[in-house]
């Protein structure tokens, strides 16, 4: 089934144009990009008044104070800003990467996000000042979650649905025309079975024209092949190749596409475990100053 087209009227056309315009121009030029997210915010929340009261020494109560300062991502922490690899990042990498996708989640949390002409546009621009590269006509629904940003690459014409995660703790390449269904988690870290706190990071690769569907899960390091499918409620562990249809939990290759056979791997070849080719290496600074948050000694006996 086809889509339809639908346009907005004229005015609020004008509208959502000259504010995406504006924000794009001040997040592409000289403005301290937290400055920038933090006045953004203060006007789509409807704040201004109380903001420039608060800033001008008028009185405000506690929590009016704690709502107008959470507008300055400066004065916020997303889980990632937690994580040991930040102090291994280029000097400011971190910080535009944390504003930018702060302006991200605020703006979902307004109610014009579910105006999904403008919502599509304003996150489309966004990306291109947040992923590492991001193609033309992409779309990207409500409540997609990164945990930087900067180290995802997608490609032309690819659809994120509501609520998917896209871990990017190591590194994130999606083709083109891809689809990523609602609730999907696509993953490129992982933590040791015995020691948890030992966390390895991977390149994850969804190729062309791959559907990713329902609730399903990618594991890090794992290759998904030009046009196959993952399906519902699936965990892929292993590489899928090109045209296969991967399900199951592990997910395994249990078909060909129609018409795709002459050009496909044969099922008896599927189901290899590649994740190491994909293994990215990183050094922590030796003077990290660490710690263990679980506070538990579970060196196995017989080790």
């Amino acid at each position: 089934m086809t889509k339809r087209h639908v346009s907005l009227p004229l005015g609020g056309e004008e509208g959502i144009h000259a504010f995406i315009e504006a924000v794009d121009q001040r997040l592409s030029g000289e403005e301290d990009t937290c400055d920038v997210v933090e006045d953004v915010l203060v006007d789509l929340m409807g704040d201004r008044e109380a903001y420039e009261r608060w800033q001008s020494g008028g009185d405000v109560s506690a929590a009016e104070r704690v709502r107008l300062q959470g507008y300055n991502p400066c004065n916020a922490t997303l889980e990632s800003e937690y994580y040991a690899e930040v102090e291994t990042m280029d000097e400011g990498r971190f910080e535009r990467s944390k504003y930018l996708q702060w302006l991200w989640r605020q703006f979902d949390a307004t109610p014009m996000a579910d105006n999904v002409e403008f919502a599509l546009r304003f996150r489309r621009m966004l990306a291109d000042h947040l992923f590492a590269d991001v193609g033309e006509g992409c779309r990207f629904f409500k409540g997609i979650t990164f945990t930087y940003g900067h180290n995802i690459s997608i490609g032309d014409n690819c659809v994120v649905h509501d609520d998917v995660h896209l871990d990017d703790r190591g590194q994130l390449t999606i083709g083109d025309r891809v689809s990523i269904s609602d609730d999907a988690h696509v993953y490129s870290h992982d933590h040791d079975v015995v020691d948890q706190t030992a966390v390895d990071n991977y390149h994850t690769i969804i190729e062309d024209d791959v559907r990713v569907t329902y609730d399903s899960m990618v594991r890090a390091g794992v290759r998904l092949g030009a046009n196959s499918v993952l399906a519902a409620k699936s965990i892929a562990g292993r590489d899928v190749p090109a045209h296969h249809i991967a399900a199951g939990t592990p997910a395994k290759s249990i078909a060909v596409k129609d018409g795709w056979e002459s050009v496909a791997d044969p099922l008896e070849d599927a189901n290899v475990d590649r994740r190491t080719e994909r293994k990215l290496e990183y050094d922590l600074p030796g003077d990290l100053n660490d710690f263990d948050e679980f506070q538990r000694d579970l060196q196995p006996p017989d080790a």
